[in-house]
């Protein structure tokens, strides 16, 4: 039986999840979480093979969230859950540590099929995204400018994007507000914006929110 915890902020995507994966006879929920807090307490106490992780969660978001899960011990295989059908998100999630990334209009039969795979050892691209991650990743001229950017960069960057300020920022990833303005002007000059409202219009663009 494959044990998988579902950690996944909106509470009507999440149900749907979990009744999907309660209609497979070969898998069941071992435990749920609306953000990364309470994903990592919750994996201290459960036990489970599988990940399914919600790429875009308040507070730490589920890029931040892997190396913490891969630091438990035994670790479980993570399957990115996401909005985002972009290549480079994928390959980020993947580099990072993730043994999959599957997409939230992906056919639930699919999304049943990957966490098989990865709860197995194996890896899962969702098949629309893989022939697109070998073009756009692999080939330097067609990366977009978010690739430049360092991890606590594209992090600032996803919630400056949608809407939080710089102190909002600053606590939610306990640092101090200096250093996401600072984060915050670097990640500007890497991204060619000037403003906010660049900066939020590039990031739809890349379909990033």
């Amino acid at each position: 039986m494959i044990r998988v915890f579902v950690a996944e902020d909106h509470t009507i995507v999440r149900e749907g999840i979990k009744q999907l994966i309660g209609l497979a006879q070969d898998m069941k929920v071992a435990g749920e979480a609306g953000n990364a807090e309470q994903l990592i307490e919750g994996l201290r106490h459960t036990p489970c093979e599988v990940v399914l992780l919600d790429i875009s969660m308040p507070g730490a978001n589920g890029l931040e969230a892997i190396g913490r899960i891969r630091a438990l011990s035994p670790a479980p295989a993570i399957l990115m859950l996401s909005m985002h059908d972009e290549a480079q998100m994928a390959a980020r999630a993947l580099k990072m540590g993730a043994a999959g990334y599957a997409t939230k209009d992906s056919d639930p039969a699919l999304l049943l099929s990957a966490i098989r795979r990865v709860a197995t050892g194996g890896r899962y691209i969702d098949p629309q995204l893989a022939d697109r991650m070998v073009f756009e990743v692999g080939l330097t001229d067609s990366r977009p400018l978010h690739s430049l950017l360092s991890e606590r960069e594209f992090s600032v960057f996803e919630r400056l994007a949608q809407g939080a300020r710089v102190n909002e920022i600053a606590d939610q990833l306990a640092l101090s507000s200096k250093t996401i303005s600072t984060h915050k002007a670097r990640l500007m000059q890497k991204l060619k914006v000037n403003s906010l409202a660049e900066l939020v219009k590039y990031a739809m663009e890349h379909r990033i929110i």
